[in-house]
């Protein structure tokens, strides 16, 4: 896609939590020098001199990486360039660099024609209302100008070192799958399980932008079929799965069912609690009800916050909680680690507590956990530049209505005695997102039938 005017972008590519785009329609070399020019001028106004810059593996990213750190360059930054690793990676090179900025090149779980960057300030998410003062920075032409110097450093060795150091060697033997998805946990997974006790399958190591093997997201469980059937043949302990750029975690447990998130923060949270009782822990407002329940049984302070990884971590900061995450698998670690969505520091610490169950197995464990119905997150496509006045509209006719919901992040429908329904407007990909929980599978049709009456009122769908 050519632009006319050379500090004009496509602003669809701004999103709440990052930057992410088409590459090559929306996102080209052009808007990644932009960018960078705009961000780089951020942080030179904010006196800092250094910035860190990664990428995944997706076909488009050494052209956009390239263009991003010609802009960087450009105002006068020292760019510390760590090549191709996890956005987690980034992350750490970005933490142990004093008074710097970070950003990837990634689309993270997305198809493999998207790219797009994900940045912090100061070991801060770079996010909201910020990433639309960069597009208004880029639209002014306002940067400032000096000239720069490259370096590039290897951290995987380090890197790798971290996420070790919690692991305790004295537990017992696991079997563990890791699917890494053809996404950059094939740089790190190899090196890290060949210092692990036990035994280890990995599947597509190969770091492949054309995703051979399956879709990046490994928050959808069509997506872990072959994951399922090695951990099944196998009799492993657990499986293991990553998104394209490492940062979301897919388990699957010794009985080949998908543990999602919501049901595994509180198993994080029990050994947590062990030092910070009564600690404050955080999920997105698509979790399950059973998170609240468990958090409040083992002492713990649950709180619903905003979908978004990058939401998730504020909130924690403001709260001093030492364990965030969202249903789509970014799991935040403060306690021992620096509070960012570490997919492959959560496997381990996962690991850890599988290997130190001491009068049950981790499956005894999860097979303890409440059951409720709910659906899968149903993902209704809507253009970018629809779903956000889609979900006012809706919020409006609710109002009409005199029914109650809850607006923390789009719309919840609460019924008190047996469920909720939720609609709200995806911050990566041009959909809406919907799920549904109830206490009974005909509450769950009833809510689901209601909620997405809602919806067709505003916008046409089909109910599935």
């Amino acid at each position: 896609m050519s632009l006319p005017d050379n500090r004009t972008i496509d602003n669809s590519i701004l999103r709440a939590a990052d930057i992410r785009g088409v590459a090559g329609l929306t996102l080209d070399s052009r808007t990644a020098e932009l960018i960078g020019k705009a961000f780089g001028t951020i942080l030179i106004r904010q006196g800092l001199k250094k910035v860190v810059v990664g990428g995944d593996g997706r076909l488009s990213t050494p052209e956009l990486s390239l263009a991003l750190i010609k802009g960087l360059l450009s105002c006068g930054l020292n760019v510390t360039e760590i090549g191709c690793g996890p956005t987690p990676m980034l992350y750490f090179a970005a933490f142990m660099t004093e008074d710097s900025g970070g950003i990837m090149v990634t689309a993270s779980h997305n198809p493999k024609e998207y790219n797009g960057f994900k940045m912090l300030v100061n070991r801060r998410s770079f996010c909201a209302e910020n990433i639309q003062k960069l597009g208004e920075l880029i639209e002014c032409g306002d940067f400032e100008t000096g000239k720069g110097l490259l370096k590039r450093e290897h951290v995987l060795a380090h890197y790798t070192d971290r996420l070790l150091q919690d692991f305790r060697s004295d537990g017992k033997e696991l079997t563990v799958i890791w699917d890494c998805g053809n996404g950059t946990a094939g740089v790190v997974v190899p090196d890290l399980v060949g210092r692990l006790p036990g035994r280890h399958i990995i599947l597509n190591e190969k770091v492949d932008g054309n995703f051979p093997a399956h879709a990046p997201d490994s928050s959808k469980i069509e997506n872990l079929t072959e994951l399922r059937e090695t951990v099944l043949r196998e009799k492993a302990d657990l499986g293991l799965a990553f998104d394209g750029d490492s940062d979301r975690l897919g388990v699957i447990d010794a009985d080949g069912n998908l543990l999602e998130t919501d049901k595994l923060l509180p198993i994080f949270a029990e050994e947590i609690l062990k030092t910070h009782p009564q600690a404050v822990f955080i999920a997105d407002i698509k979790s399950s009800k059973t998170f609240s329940e468990e958090i409040a049984r083992m002492g713990g302070k649950p709180l619903i916050w905003r979908t978004g990884h990058s939401f998730i971590k504020q909130k924690m900061r403001e709260t001093n909680s030492p364990l965030g995450g969202e249903m789509s698998g970014h799991i935040c670690f403060a306690d021992k680690y620096y509070g960012f969505d570490d997919a492959l520091y959560a496997a381990i610490r996962l690991l850890d507590i599988a290997a130190h169950q001491q009068q049950e197995t981790l499956q005894d464990r999860i097979n303890r956990i409440p059951q409720t119905f709910a659906t899968p997150e149903i993902q209704i496509p809507c253009p970018d530049s629809e779903k956000f006045l889609c979900i006012a509209k809706i919020k409006a006719e609710l109002r009409k209505k005199g029914l109650f919901y809850d607006e923390t992040d789009g719309i919840k429908l609460v019924f008190p005695s047996s469920g909720w329904g939720l609609i709200r407007a995806s911050n990566t990909s041009p959909c809406l997102v919907a799920r549904c929980e109830a206490d009974t599978q005909e509450e769950l049709e009833r809510i689901k039938k209601i909620l997405f009456q809602q919806i067709k009122d505003i916008y046409p769908i089909e109910i599935k």
